[in-house]
């Protein structure tokens, strides 16, 4: 009798498990979602209406053998995990890949489970940042910056500012990627103010047209006509609360093993976000988890003992495109340091498709005209 492999989030890290081991086992792959969401496609639909449906892959063409569960999980315990509907499913081997929490439209909201409402929401985005002149993005993380370079990209008229309380922007970058970041900012008139802080949240909707001013702690006025929010992301690992399966630690993440067992069961495993790990929280990170994953499910499906060890990253690897012709980042140097991405480099790899090419290829979808088919996206850098 086939192994059960359960793995709980659809994400960039639980497709890449799911598909990997669906022709070794009885794969079953559970989210609320009908689709997969790619982050980086989701802030350019915003500023654009041809990609409104371009962030999104049915999770129908993933699996061969395997099956989709559309549900949340509620608990987990090692043998098996409860659904939200109060069914059980049974497992041999789980993998916990939930993910974190972020802001639209970097995620879609709570109440767009299906990739049409999504879709629908983010074409309703791009008419109301249309009526807007002023914008205003709270948060100069990845997902921030990306955002105000697709908007600039698609309308260089807009005035955008970027808040961030932190004094430096992208700190665990070099100083040169950095430097670079700064002068592309100015150069696409795009404001960053750091150091600042507003006394309270702007009172109206995210992402909706409304003209408001906020006041920073120093006093300063700014009035926009819309703003986004993209900082405050957070693990998905409430269904873990209950400590069933094991304690989450003081940032709710997960303790894992070197082999990314959870702490005490070394038959469920747990990558990215939620993950207690040094490595940087973004999709890539989880990505490059993945396969040590799928060495050891696929080691114990055969009978031996999982010997694939998770090496912690020992550089920030990171593109960040500010549209489709600018946009800085931080790839591996053949001596493994930390080496500065010329821009044509950050466009050729990310800005040019968001890796939608990529993805449509792991979920057997064909390129859409508009989209790079020959799949030059290369290190799966993304944001979020």
């Amino acid at each position: 009798m086939s192994s059960t492999v359960v793995i709980v989030g659809g994400g960039y890290a639980g497709t890449m498990v799911a598909k990997a081991l669906d022709d070794r086992a009885d794969v079953i792959l559970v989210d609320p979602r009908d689709a997969f969401v790619n982050v980086s496609g989701s802030l350019r639909a915003t500023a654009r209406l041809d990609w409104a449906d371009q962030p999104f892959f049915d999770y129908g063409p993933l699996l061969t053998r395997g099956r989709v569960i559309r549900d949340s999980v509620v608990a987990v315990q090692p043998g098996g995990v409860t659904l939200a509907d109060g069914g059980r499913v049974d497992a041999d081997h789980i993998v916990l890949a939930t993910g974190s929490s972020h802001s639209y439209p970097a995620r879609p909201r709570t109440t767009a489970t299906s990739a049409a409402a999504a879709a629908d929401d983010l074409r309703a985005t791009n008419e109301q940042l249309s009526r807007a002149d002023r914008v205003l993005v709270l948060g100069a993380g990845p997902v921030g910056l990306e955002l105000a370079g697709e908007i600039r990209d698609a309308w260089p008229g807009k005035r955008i500012t970027i808040l961030d309380p932190s004094p430096e922007i992208l700190p665990a970058c070099l100083p040169e990627v950095r430097d670079e970041l700064r002068r592309q900012l100015e150069e696409l008139d795009i404001d960053l103010r750091l150091a600042t802080s507003l006394a309270d949240l702007p009172h109206a909707a995210a992402a909706t047209a409304s003209t408001f001013t906020v006041t920073t702690t120093d006093g300063e006025e700014i009035t926009a006509d819309i703003w986004f929010r993209t900082f405050g992301s957070r693990p998905h690992t409430a269904y873990l609360a209950d400590g069933a399966l094991v304690r989450l630690t003081e940032r709710q993440t997960v303790p894992v093993d070197e082999h990314l067992n959870v702490i005490g069961h070394p038959t469920v495993y747990a990558l990215g976000d939620i993950a207690d790990l040094a490595d940087p929280k973004m999709a890539t990170q989880a990505m490059t988890q993945a396969p040590t994953v799928i060495e050891n499910i696929a080691a114990r499906l055969r009978g031996e003992q999982p010997v694939a060890v998770h090496e912690p990253a020992t550089t920030h690897r990171i593109l960040v495109p500010l549209g489709t012709r600018y946009g800085v980042g931080q790839l591996t140097s053949p001596d493994g340091g930390a080496i500065a991405a010329p821009v044509d480099v950050v466009v050729a790899r990310k800005g040019t498709d968001l890796f939608t090419a990529r993805f449509a290829e792991r979920f057997g979808r064909t390129a859409t005209a508009g989209i790079d088919s020959t799949g030059t996206a290369g290190d799966g850098e993304g944001s979020g």
